[in-house]
């Protein structure tokens, strides 16, 4: 359970009274996510989720992501928005970490994305990006290319330790994403974290998205390289073109890509993989100890940078 800090029931309560929603019901952990501790709250007023955000989370990031919330839901995007304290603040303290309240939204991931999912989470993203055009606040992408040495340089002596010669596969990979990596794409605001966990759906329509946790701004079209790793891939290894087919052409529908987009697909995904088997190795090596979470194995994202990295045409991915 992705739960790192403990909070006592004197203290919620106590937390939970500088907010406009009555009294105290429940609470309990919940098991998605690896990057802070979430709860779900039941007060007198209904149900809501708590964020207690961890030392990986950069403090002076939360505006950002809060106000981003508060953005996407007035441009009619559905996902949970911040709820305000007595105060007027969205962002208070609690157990000596910063938190905050935000509403339920209701829905359930899907465990085995179909054609369909696919092609709503296409037309979903082309929307949160055209949502997030005009929000007036910044984040550079510290997971972006320039972040990816850095990160390696984390586990650079233990890598051969999760599979042999792991090490100066990514060493060689780093080099050519470096030196090649576009720098003349549309931007704008992303998720930069659109898994399948971070979007629900009530029955088959999709009802909403969570954790914007990592959005930045950076390139558009790296967004639907993330997604397309995220939701392309079956669980023996083998990529679906009909599922990325799907996903190109909703988001198409909502937001054309340009021809340097499209060309850039197969090195964008390649990135991708490569930034989330980065952040997977990291923590494969190193999770907290007592922290009851199991971290994601790195080597699906391996595979996944094997895939991109082979690709010789867009026809890969569906793209005409």
């Amino acid at each position: 359970m992705a739960v790192y800090t403990d909070v006592s029931d004197e203290e919620l309560a106590a937390f939970v009274a500088g907010y406009d929603l009555g009294t105290l019901v429940s609470f309990k952990g919940i098991a998605e996510g690896v990057e802070n501790s979430n709860f779900l709250l039941r007060t007198q007023a209904g149900q809501y989720i708590l964020t207690l955000y961890e030392k990986r989370v950069n403090e002076g990031d939360l505006p950002f992501f809060l106000g981003l919330m508060d953005h996407l839901a007035a441009k009619g995007l559905n996902c949970p928005t911040p709820v305000k304290a007595k105060s007027g603040e969205a962002l208070g303290r609690l157990a000596d970490r910063p938190a905050a309240i935000v509403t339920f939204l209701d829905g359930m991931s899907v465990r085995r994305p179909r054609v369909s999912h696919c092609t709503q989470v296409g037309e979903v993203l082309a929307d949160f990006h055209a949502a997030g055009r005009d929000f007036d606040l910044t984040r550079e992408n510290a997971l972006s290319v320039s972040g990816w040495r850095p990160l390696f340089d984390l586990s650079r002596e233990r890598a051969d330790e999760v599979l042999p010669g792991l090490r100066n596969e990514l060493e060689r990979e780093l080099d050519a994403l470096e030196a090649c990596w576009p720098r003349d794409l549309p931007t704008g605001v992303i998720h930069a974290d659109l898994f399948p966990d971070n979007v629900f759906f009530l029955g088959e329509t999709l009802s909403g998205l969570i954790d914007f946790y990592f959005a930045c701004n950076d390139l558009l079209a790296y967004d639907l390289a993330i997604c397309i790793n995220a939701w392309c891939f079956e669980p023996d290894r083998q990529f679906n073109v009909t599922k990325a087919r799907a996903m190109v052409a909703g988001y198409q529908r909502r937001r054309p890509l340009s021809k340097a987009e499209q060309e850039a697909l197969p090195l964008l995904a390649r990135g991708s993989a490569l930034r989330f088997l980065l952040t997977r190795l990291y923590d494969w090596l190193s999770v907290p100890p007592g922290a009851l979470v199991v971290p994601k194995n790195p080597l699906e994202y391996l595979y996944k940078l094997r895939f991109h990295r082979d690709v010789t045409s867009l026809a890969a991915y569906g793209v005409a």
